[in-house]
């Protein structure tokens, strides 16, 4: 199993998603200011090429588009469509393999937001489906965010049951989701962890509850992406093991993961 690029941990902290891409107190967009470059744009594709897959047996791609071929209008520069094989676990793969270019692209000054309610004029690419998009824009460093913990998010003892990892557990808490919606909780027994996917019968914002499950998976495979960022900082080995999401239970197991360390 390939290891995904430890030098994002610190993204982590820095990532925000930008709902919209203008300066809070003037109200001006970055882009009057700020772009992103040609060799920028280039360098997003090369880092989506050299992704570390959740599954590595579903191809993928990623797509850079111009802004009028979607209907996401919130003021960014570019948006990035993502496109996968219609198999079991592929949501998860795109919010996996997603959650590590949000985090590259962070690094770059480059601000994101994970949108899911979006029409796009190339629904297929390369014969494969359009899954969610990520609409970006070149922002100053000092508007990303300047404390995680400020954050509203769940308390940790909804999301994890069990003796806590110190580094891991008050961290993974911070992943970007669904309306905010944080449909994952951690099962730990001893030395392994169950990664389970918790389905939320009540509405959360103005997503229907269907597209919601949808967007879901996809923020699982997310969680999956910073849970496994901070076991490797906290020098913990482990063998992930994988099943099936295709049930709509109220808790869903998705991953196992058995620490060495």
């Amino acid at each position: 199993m390939n290891r995904i690029n430890d030098e994002l941990y610190p993204m982590i902290y820095k990532r925000k998603s930008f709902h919209v891409f203008r300066d809070p107190p003037s109200g001006k967009a970055y882009h009057d200011e700020y772009s992103i470059t040609d060799n920028e744009l280039i360098r997003i594709q090369e880092i989506y090429d050299s992704l570390v897959p959740l599954c590595p047996e579903i191809r993928t791609a990623m797509r850079i588009a111009e802004n009028e071929e979607t209907s996401c209008q919130r003021g960014q520069e570019k948006v990035l469509l993502f496109y996968s094989e219609d198999k079991p676990d592929a949501l998860a793969n795109i919010g996996y393999l997603g959650e590590q270019l949000d985090l590259y692209l962070a690094e770059m000054n480059i601000g994101t937001l994970w949108f899911g309610l979006n029409k796009n004029e190339m629904p297929d690419f390369d014969g494969l489906k359009y899954i969610i998009m990520i609409s970006i824009g070149k922002v100053p460093e000092k508007a990303f965010r300047k404390d995680m913990f400020k954050a509203k998010r769940k308390e940790l003892d909804e999301i994890w049951e069990g003796s806590l990892l110190e580094g891991v557990s008050e961290i993974v808490r911070f992943a970007p989701s669904a309306c905010n919606s944080q449909p994952w909780k951690v099962i730990r027994e001893g030395n392994h962890l169950d990664v389970c996917r918790y389905r939320n019968e009540k509405k959360i914002g103005v997503m229907p509850q269907d597209g919601l499950v949808v967007y879901n998976h996809i923020d699982i495979g997310i969680f999956l992406c910073f849970l496994e960022l901070c076991l490797n900082r906290q020098n913990i080995s482990f063998q992930r093991t994988l099943f099936s999401d295709d049930r709509d239970e109220t808790m869903n197991l998705v991953a196992r993961y058995q620490l060495n360390g």
